[in-house]
């Protein structure tokens, strides 16, 4: 599996966590930034990362800023993204079990490192169940499809 991650000013910190999390567990993976000590707009480093992650460039990808809204917002404008915002394990995992998601938003304010590094662990290991909800995944691509 090979993972896109991000993050703006506000998700530094959880970035280079996930990023140890990501070499620990032997994930391939490119950091996509930002580089930065001053304030960035998020959509300049969730879209590039959705969109590599929908041409299939990177299986999934993961973004943090603040709150993990903002990178949410962003990411699911790509055509093809399913981008989960994400502060709690069971959370984690039912996004990849039902939704399929294949981006993981989270918010560096709203959570500390240890439990981001529990939600992406989880979210990185639970596979999509398929089944009823493969058609449910369905018809949000059909949708996409006529818009």
């Amino acid at each position: 599996m090979k993972i896109a991650i991000a993050s703006d000013h506000g998700g530094v910190t959880i970035r280079e966590e996930i990023k140890s999390l990501l070499e620990e567990i032997g994930l391939e993976f490119e950091d996509f930034g930002c580089e930065c000590g001053s304030s960035v707009d998020y959509p300049d480093y969730a879209v590039p990362v959705a969109e590599k992650v929908a041409s299939g460039e990177f299986d999934r990808g993961i973004l943090i800023c603040g709150t993990g809204i903002g990178m949410s917002i962003s990411a699911n404008k790509v055509k093809g993204i399913r981008c989960a915002l994400v502060h709690d394990v069971f959370s984690a995992k039912a996004t990849r079990q039902h939704n399929d998601s294949n981006i993981l938003a989270m918010g560096e304010r709203v959570i500390g490192p240890g439990l981001a590094r529990e939600i992406a662990k989880t979210w990185l290991e639970t596979e999509f169940e398929g089944g009823r909800h493969a058609n449910r995944i369905g018809k949000i691509a059909a949708y996409e499809d006529k818009h």
